[in-house]
């Protein structure tokens, strides 16, 4: 993005009423209408909430400890890899969901490959989705199910360093 360009959008995203108060644009969120890396980055941002708050049933005290295994659990490898054991389960919208973000043109970070990039992605929109149009039960079982397969696949490989 330009820079003319950003501080237009910084300039006038919040703007204020005549009362002061900053000014909605949108009266509401239609999940179904927004782009899927928007829903992505909501999906990261709540899978991300959802992995912190279910580390504390294991750790308490130690941030670094849950800072260290959130990070892990929330890459694009671990999440490519949960997707790739729940797309059985998918509806056919949370299909449509995935294959939108999983073409959606993005850049991969170095950390992971290309395909666990935009897998990852795709689950993301989906849990994005799924929290924007307040589907809570869905949302916490899919999110549960991605939880507890990364986890097992974490002991497993942890297993067989240790042999």
């Amino acid at each position: 993005m330009r820079f003319a360009q950003y501080k237009y959008l910084c300039e006038h995203i919040f703007e204020a009423d005549e009362s002061g108060n900053i000014k909605q644009h949108y009266d509401k969120i239609e999940a179904a209408s927004l782009p899927p890396l928007v829903l992505a980055y909501i999906g990261d941002a709540y899978f991300h909430l959802f992995v912190r708050t279910r580390l504390l049933f294991f750790e308490k005290n130690k941030v670094h400890i849950l800072n260290d295994f959130s990070a892990k659990i929330v890459s694009a490898t671990y999440q490519a890899y949960a997707y790739r054991n729940l797309q059985d389960e998918l509806t056919a919208e949370e299909k449509d969901i995935f294959r939108k973000a999983y073409n959606a043109k993005s850049h991969a970070p170095r950390v992971a490959s290309i395909v666990d990039y935009h897998t990852s992605t795709g689950i993301e929109a989906i849990i994005g989705y799924l929290q924007l149009t307040a589907s809570e039960e869905r949302l916490r079982l899919l999110c549960e199910k991605s939880f507890q397969l990364i986890i097992k696949k974490i002991r497993q490989e942890q297993s067989s360093t240790d042999q």
